[in-house]
């Protein structure tokens, strides 16, 4: 995965692009017996575990990240299975330069 090196926000969308990932929306086009999740829940997906990561850190990025989700989203609001996904996917990240048995808790 590469992020642009003069992108305005390139956490974000380093972030962005790891939600994709976990949430497995990069592996629904190599399946073909699978249903695939519409681009539109796709890139809402993503982008929310880039706005709860930022948030979480205290990064810039939540406004711009509000109104993709909106862009894309058109009204729809996420489904409960949606959130679940969201979230678990925000909290590996949040969690991802932790060793388990370091002293320093993860956020």
């Amino acid at each position: 995965m590469a992020v642009n090196p003069v992108a305005a926000l390139p956490f974000k969308t380093l972030v962005h692009e790891c939600g994709h990932q976990l949430l497995g929306h990069c592996d629904e086009a190599d399946l073909a017996d699978t249903e695939v999740t519409p681009r539109d829940i796709r890139e809402m997906e993503a982008e929310a575990v880039a706005l709860l990561c930022c948030e979480s850190l205290g990064l810039p990025g939540a406004e711009y990240s509000r109104a993709y989700i909106q862009s894309w989203g058109r009204g729809q609001t996420f489904t409960e299975r949606s959130a679940q996904r969201i979230f678990h996917a925000a909290d590996l990240i949040l969690k991802a330069g932790y060793a388990r048995d370091s002293t320093v808790e993860a956020p």
